[in-house]
This record gives C-alpha cells, structure tokens and sequence, in this order.
C-alpha cells in the first residue's frame, strides 16, 4: 500500500481537536502517518499534541514553531519536514476535520489508479447522494472567488480553498515549497500558480493535466472557523498579488 503523510496545521486546536478521532483512524492497518504543526498556539495545544504523540510514536510526529507564522508557512514547514521520511505522498488537513478522515483513503485510491497525477484536491460540490454542509452565504462567497481564481490562473478550477490536498512526492512537486508563500490566507492558489508558472514553455505536462479535483463525499462546516467575511476581502487583494507576481508577463 502507498506511504502518505498527512500535515495538520494547528493553531489554538485545544479545545476543537478531536484526539480520539485521529487514534479510531490510525488503529487500522495502513500506512497513512500524521504530522501536526503547532503553529505558536498561546493555548495547550503543544501539549495535547505530545500526548498524542507518545501514545502512537509511530504513526503521530510534531512540528513546533516557537512563534505564529501563519497556515500558508505551518504548511509549508511541515511539507518539507514530512518529505524527509520519504513516504509516497504528502496532504494537508484541516485540524477540525470538515473533511472526514476517511476521505484521504479515497484521494490515495485516486491517486494511485491514475499515475499521471501530481496534486489532487477537495472539491466541495454539492451533488445528490452527498453530504457537503456549506452555509449559503460561504457558497456564493466562494463561487466568486473561484471564479476570479479561476481567470488570474488561467485553468478551470472549482474550488482552491477546501482544506485537503494530497501531493504525490516529487522533485517538481517538492520545489513548490521551498520558498516562502507570498500569501498568508490562500496559499492554495500560490501553489497552482507556481505549477502553473514553473511549467510554462516546458515539455512537463502542464497543470490542468496533473491536478484533480475529487468530488467530496462528505464536507460540514464547523462551528469555530478562524476565518471570518473580512478575509474574503483579503483574499481578493492576495489574488491581485499573485497575478502580480506571477502572471503580469503572461503573453495573450
């Protein structure tokens, strides 16, 4: 079976972190491992993570970043201490598990069945016989924003921000994270765009060829999000700033 580790990002996950959940999952026999990220939380969460920890050393590890960076930086932080134990592929998650972990078994089984991907991502679409809980409000924020993604980069995409991606390890996946994000918020866009610019006038498959969008099954909305309406307008202004930085010489 295919080795992934699976990066939590954590901030102030205290009192939302569900232990028992990760431990149910990793009782099974598979080779799916955690890496959490504690990202300068002022609360207990290095400590319940270390508990965590020692209970499973096996299948759970722990980044500490001694002060607060930021999502975009406790990911990518975490990508390049993950890739060190060469596993197969490398994921994000969400720590409040609006994706259910469950869900990762099926992007590895994609992932697998189809070689010729690199990057597969959560797609919060709402169909018949699924169950993705969105508040309105979120929904139509977030079909506008996808839209304006969309055209800055140029490729069809539905939805960026669902907060589960899997990346198969390679040394072109793997230089996407070795500089800084410029964003903070949506870093998820930064990375197809520097796919998208590092493939440019290559003989590499280009982007829309090596990333999938997988229709998830189940997605709800968790109460506590640490995102609020404003850093929808802060999103837009960090699209401007990735078109900026690496598509204002784009030709036509």
């Amino acid at each position: 079976m295919a080795s992934a580790k699976i990066i939590i990002p954590c901030y102030n996950e205290e009192k939302r972190l569900d232990v028992a959940c990760f431990r149910d999952f990793t009782s099974a026999s598979h080779n799916i491992t955690f890496l959490f990220v504690n990202d300068g939380s002022t609360d207990n969460t290095l400590r319940l993570l270390e508990t965590l920890k020692r209970s499973a050393a096996t299948k759970f590890a722990v980044l500490n970043l001694q002060q607060n960076r930021g999502k975009a930086e406790a990911v990518r932080q975490g990508f390049l201490t993950a890739v060190d134990s060469h596993p197969d592929y490398v994921g994000f998650w969400d720590a409040d598990l609006a994706t259910p972990l469950h869900a990762i078994a099926d992007f590895l089984d994609v992932a697998e069945g189809r070689p010729d991907l690199e990057i597969i991502i959560g797609s919060r679409v709402k169909l018949l016989g699924r169950r993705i809980e969105r508040r309105r409000s979120r929904h139509y924020l977030g079909r506008i924003f996808a839209t304006a993604v969309s055209t800055i980069l140029g490729v069809e995409v539905y939805d960026t921000q669902c907060g589960a991606k899997l990346f198969r390890v390679s040394s072109s996946i793997n230089a996407l994270f070795q500089q800084p994000f410029h964003s903070r918020w949506i870093f998820d866009v930064e990375i197809i765009a520097r796919l998208i610019q590092a493939r440019r006038g290559t003989e590499l498959r280009q982007a829309e060829h090596v990333i999938y969008e997988y229709p998830l099954v189940e997605w709800r909305d968790i109460p506590g999000s640490k995102i609020g309406y404003s850093d929808f307008v802060r999103a837009g202004w960090e699209v401007f700033r990735i078109r900026n930085h690496y598509f204002r010489n784009r030709e036509h």
